[in-house]
């Protein structure tokens, strides 16, 4: 590993998260100047970030806590587009309502993770300030000069829509120009010079740092993380449940509610071989501890999920939340019910005639009928701990316990309550 000056790409780097860097040197001595500051866009697609938005929200956190000033810009701008990153269709349109109320929802995830106050203060702002005031015959004189037909059918982003004849649109074309002024724009705002991403967002970082060099006579610096997958090669933050959302807010939806609980229970299914990754990328721990972790073999590689679970828990939730979390899963592995499990209210007159099947659909932890008959035929959708074997059995009231609830679980990790009222 190379040895760089500055703590900033010291832990970047001996953390995982250096994928591609326009250039390290002149990135590590930048980092040492009291005035580092870098940004990270993040548009406003939904009204929750997920886990896979969690990487780029640590590095902004490691910008911090290294001495330099962290931007969150959102992209009331470019939400208006839509990125064509990684993406094979284009996104859908959104009306302006709605990426206002997306754009209000994401926002309070970064207090979690950023001090807002301070010498080196996180700094907020929205590209919707200077996109929306955009004139195009100005736009396309002063920027759109800059960019060549030639260089940007080369973008990854554009090229694999042409190569599997997907159509683009001029819309989603116009993207990178888009990006490339936001760099330019917060180095003339806020004298940013480092922009941070994933590894699909290169090839628009590389043309921000090329636009700001040229509008604003400013090197420019540009640091990509590889894409971040689980040991089973899934996507990060996704699962066959859908995706592990930063919010825990019912008003956003349940499509977008999790609670403490369900994130502690997230962290804690790591994949074995994920664990010292995982802490590395997604918790404050020392690199020492961190190694102690990654000895522990057999039976003894559950203490270090739990402590996983516990400090990316206590990051997002807080401490309180995080040992509630963690208690509570103690208590329902025990073959105990606990009152920090997602927990569906029915009426007692109508317990008598829910069904099993109809219970696993209620409480969410299956998707449909059909797929409660096939968790019944395996032996994994139980009740109180039984495994039941009769698709058409039927839940009544002395199925209570003695906490006045239900319990209703599918194979060892998911669990839910029914509480009759």
């Amino acid at each position: 590993m190379a040895n760089y000056k500055s703590d900033l790409m010291n832990t970047l780097t001996e953390r995982g998260f250096l994928y591609q860097c326009t250039d390290e040197a002149a990135l590590d001595a930048y980092a040492l100047t009291p005035d580092c500051i870098g940004y990270i866009g993040f548009d406003c697609t939904a009204p929750s970030l997920h886990v896979g938005s969690l990487v780029q929200i640590m590095m902004l956190r490691i910008l911090q806590k290294s001495g330099g000033t962290p931007i969150v810009l959102l992209g009331g701008g470019t939400t208006k587009i839509g990125d064509p990153s990684d993406k094979d269709k284009s996104r859908p349109i959104l009306t302006p309502e709605k990426i206002e109320e997306n754009k209000n929802g994401i926002k309070r995830v970064f207090e979690k993770f950023l001090d807002f106050d301070g010498p080196n203060a996180a700094i907020m702002v929205d590209n919707a300030d200077w996109l929306d005031k955009l004139g195009y015959i100005d736009f396309l004189r002063v920027v759109g000069k800059h960019f060549t037909i030639n260089r940007m059918i080369q973008l990854e982003s554009v090229k694999r829509r042409l190569d599997r004849e997907q159509p683009m649109t001029f819309l989603e074309f116009n993207y990178t120009l888009l990006q490339a002024y936001d760099f330019s724009e917060l180095n003339r705002r806020h004298k940013c010079r480092l922009q941070l991403g994933g590894s699909d967002q290169w090839g628009n970082i590389v043309a921000g740092t090329d636009l700001t060099r040229r509008l604003e006579g400013a090197e420019a610096y540009g640091f990509t993380t590889p894409l971040i997958t689980t040991a089973s090669g899934g996507k990060m933050g996704k699962t066959a449940e859908g995706a592990m959302w930063l919010n825990a807010d019912k008003t956003l939806g349940e499509n977008y509610f999790l609670s403490a609980y369900d994130y502690w229970q997230f962290w804690r299914n790591t994949d074995d071989a994920d664990v010292g990754r995982f802490m590395r990328l997604f918790t404050d721990l020392p690199m020492e501890e961190i190694a102690h972790f990654e000895s522990l073999e057999g039976a003894e590689i559950n203490t270090a999920k739990i402590k996983l679970a516990n400090e990316a828990t206590t990051l997002l939730h807080g401490v309180a939340a995080a040992k509630h979390a963690a208690d509570t899963a103690q208590k329902t592995f025990e073959g105990g019910s606990a009152d920090g499990l997602h927990t569906v209210e029915t009426p007692k007159t109508e317990l008598e005639n829910l069904s099993v099947v109809n219970a696993g659909v209620l409480t969410g932890l299956c998707a449909s009928k059909a797929e409660a008959k096939r968790h019944i035929k395996a032996g994994a959708l139980k009740i109180n701990d039984t495994p039941i074997r009769d698709d058409k059995a039927k839940l009544s009231l002395a199925d209570m316990n003695a906490e006045g609830v239900i319990k209703v679980s599918v194979g060892k990790k998911k669990h839910a309550l029914v509480k009759p009222v």
